[in-house]
């Protein structure tokens, strides 16, 4: 088993969003599955039920990558960077409208912004694959 930039940050993102996607569940209590708004993880991100199956689903899916192999790691960080990116950015425009389905507030949107930079920047500049295309004489 090779270790790799790809393979460690999937493994720590992994876990790490696995354990938020179980807290939040302890501050949703009384909130509906799809609201707008929510229970605050750490006094400070918005979360509603269907937040934290997101992120127990995204942090399943990069635990298995990390613990699988490098071109899965690879993948699933730039893929998941990638959707993190979108939502960074579209969350500023859809926080206060019923678009919200993610009960989002402006810490998720940086937060989601820091992970896509350390997802996408793992998932592009690490762990190249240099291929040996080279004829047979």
């Amino acid at each position: 088993m090779r270790t790799s930039p790809n393979r460690l940050v999937a493994t720590v993102f992994g876990a790490v969003y696995l354990l938020v996607g179980l807290l939040g569940f302890a501050v949703t209590g009384g909130v509906s599955f799809i609201a707008t708004q929510g229970g605050l993880l750490l006094g400070l991100f918005a979360v509603n039920p269907l937040h934290n199956v997101a992120h127990l689903l995204i942090g399943a899916a990069l635990l298995i990558a990390g613990l699988s192999s490098v071109v899965a790691a690879k993948s699933v960080n730039s893929t998941i960077g990638a959707v993190y990116l979108l939502l960074g950015i579209v969350g500023f425009f859809i926080a206060g409208s019923e678009l919200n389905i993610l009960a989002l507030n402006t810490p998720d949107h940086f937060l989601h912004l820091a992970s896509a930079i350390v997802l996408l920047g793992a998932g592009l500049a690490t762990d190249k694959v240099v291929r040996n295309n080279s004829a047979i004489a």
